[in-house]
């Protein structure tokens, strides 16, 4: 079976390959020399701050075992992460609408490179305070980073459909290239120099500092509503009514948390969904092919970004029906293929399907993190810009906290189906945003053909 693993990952790499290298006119966006200047800072700060990020996950639960806590106490440390990140997160987050994105920026940088710090000690309390500086840090990479982005774009004058090539370039780097080269980093100072499970935080922490370097020599500051009179409640006020009373927001930020949930969901799951036997799989190649397929995902989103006639909304109905038909294969080969009752081994052939069809999902991730950052430039109003993007992350958070809570509560085929069902429903809004962000197009027509009826109507 081990050959498995390297044919699937062999096979993405080519196609990734061949996408990259097959692109032509039509799948380039072409840019001017100033643009990609800015664009390159952007990547290389963007990449640093994941390196920073990707180097920690596969070993903070490691770690915490290593210093003798059990899964229970393991538990309600990354509750406090997520938890944190749903309260304090939103604040600070929201901050960076007033006090400027490029400080948020900073502030990332400083808070969890004080996280990794953390990590050197066995005392639980102290790693306590790592777990919500930790959920503090995601909030801003999440949000001040996409949102300091989009503003710099706007004020330096770039074309706005330029935006998209950032957006999937960055997903191409940062969440894909980055997290498999970080993982092989992380194995080779944890098992290949053998310094210890805290090594990749120590590592982590040095990417973090060479990032925020480059943020204070070269970005500029920007910011959402500067308002004096506007406090942090009036600021939460407006957020939440600009959500409430504009559709195409509310909508936009329920498909991303439907997604993410299910996203984050499925972190924790598809090591059980492989090895429900304790088989022996090998979780960090298994990971890297998965960031493979996510590159094979933002690959694909470049080239259909870059057509002006082809919509986001469109495209992302169709992402959504193949994400959540990927989730339903474990409780189709519950059904269909005998589950084996003998411990250990190697993967199962109900396993190896299962493993196809993660990967599909995760080429669906690789699709949905520059069209859904393509959706918000678009429709989130930009002085209020961080703040909607936390307030986006609340119903996300509290969800994982639940999951996480209830983790054993309910058999993985359930939890899979909830994924499953969660997705299908970002699909049907998708469709509805797609229908009332034609309206006024639709309005406008009805109008001019009114006035002039030999009018044709534009394309875009």
């Amino acid at each position: 079976m081990e050959l498995f693993y390297f044919m699937v990952f062999g096979a993405l790499g080519a196609v990734v390959a061949a996408l990259e290298l097959s692109k032509n006119s039509k799948d380039r966006i072409n840019t001017s020399p100033a643009f990609n200047s800015f664009k390159n800072n952007y990547l290389v700060v963007y990449s640093l701050m994941m390196a920073g990020d990707w180097l920690q996950g596969p070993y903070v639960y490691y770690l915490y075992s290593t210093y003798g806590f059990g899964k229970g106490e393991i538990g309600q440390l990354f509750i406090a992460g997520f938890g944190s990140s749903m309260l304090f997160g939103t604040i600070v987050g929201s901050l960076a609408d007033k006090q400027g994105r490029r400080r948020a920026c900073v502030t990332y940088c400083i808070t969890y490179i004080l996280s990794c710090i953390t990590k050197h000690s066995p005392q639980y309390k102290i790693l306590m305070v790592g777990r919500v500086l930790g959920g503090i840090a995601t909030s801003l990479l999440f949000s001040a980073f996409e949102s300091w982005l989009v503003a710099e774009h706007n004020k330096r004058g770039f074309d706005q459909q330029w935006l998209s090539l950032t957006f999937s370039k960055a997903i191409f780097l940062g969440n894909g290239l980055v997290a498999i080269l970080s993982g092989l980093f992380g194995n080779l100072l944890v098992d290949s120099f053998s310094l210890g499970p805290v090594a990749p935080f120590d590592a982590a922490a040095c990417f973090l500092a060479i990032g925020m370097a480059i943020i204070l020599s070269s970005w500029t500051e920007n910011y959402g509503d500067t308002s004096e009179n506007k406090d942090l409640l009036t600021q939460f006020r407006g957020a939440a009514v600009a959500i409430a009373s504009d559709e195409k927001i509310a909508l936009l930020g329920a498909i991303q948390s439907l997604f993410e949930g299910s996203m984050y969901t499925f972190v924790f799951l598809w090591t059980p969904a492989l090895s429900p036997n304790d088989e022996e799989i090998p979780h960090g190649f298994i990971f890297a092919t998965f960031m493979l397929a996510s590159m094979l995902g933002s690959s694909l989103a470049s080239r259909l970004l870059a057509r002006s006639t082809l919509r986001v909304e469109s495209y992302m109905q169709i992402v959504f029906v193949v994400s959540s038909a990927s989730l339903l294969l474990p409780i189709i080969t519950n059904f269909l293929v005998a589950p084996s009752k003998v411990k250990g081994g190697s993967i199962s052939f109900a396993g190896c399907l299962q493993l196809l069809g993660f990967c599909t999902f995760e080429a669906c991730v690789g699709i949905f993190w520059p069209s859904i950052m393509k959706m918000r430039s678009q429709y989130i109003p930009e002085e209020a810009r961080s703040t909607i993007m936390n307030f986006f992350r609340i119903p996300l958070n509290i969800f994982v906290c639940i999951v996480l809570y209830n983790v054993d509560a309910f058999p993985i085929t359930v939890m899979f189906g909830m994924c499953s069902i969660f997705l299908f429903v970002a699909s049907i809004l998708q469709r509805r945003l797609m229908a009332i962000s034609e309206k006024p197009k639709i309005e406008n027509w009805t109008a001019l053909k009114e006035r002039d009826p030999e009018a044709e109507p534009l394309n875009d």
